[in-house]
């Protein structure tokens, strides 16, 4: 007899890949009357371009918030995912990812892994980061870019 995750955490980016990762999500997690919660995670500028940035990045970093809030909204509106399980964060994305699905009890994170070669496959993907932190299962979503 199979187990049916009950809450799934799905994990975009905002790209146009994001709308693939979501509905193999939802099917997911309609497959078992499952409850899907979306998750945007938005590093911190200081961290993604090292601590000695020449200058105060508040509100360019408080702009970036407010744009993936309306992006990802967009993409709630669109899946009808309730505005009680859509979430914008700030941080270092796979921690910030493994800590949610934590809060939330997931039992199914969903992320998207694009198929690298190369110096790229050397060098990892959020995906591969999240696993070895994750407390549940963790789903990776192939995507291939053209």
């Amino acid at each position: 007899m199979s187990e049916s995750y009950r809450d799934v955490l799905v994990a975009i980016d905002g790209s146009e890949e994001s709308r693939h990762i979501l509905t193999r999500a939802l099917s997911i997690a309609c497959t078992g009357g499952g409850r899907l919660h979306l998750l945007h995670v938005i590093e911190p500028l200081a961290l993604a371009y090292g601590a000695d940035v020449p200058m105060d990045v508040t509100e360019l970093q408080s702009s970036l918030m407010d744009q993936a809030r309306e992006n990802v909204n967009r993409y709630a509106t669109e899946f009808s995912i309730p505005p009680d399980r859509v979430h914008v964060e700030l941080g270092s994305i796979e921690k910030t990812i493994q800590e949610k699905a934590d809060v939330l009890c997931a039992d199914l994170i969903v992320i998207g892994s694009h198929t690298r070669s190369g110096l790229a496959l050397l060098l990892g993907s959020t995906a591969r980061g999240v696993v070895p932190g994750a407390h549940c299962d963790v789903l990776a979503v192939k995507i291939r870019r053209s």
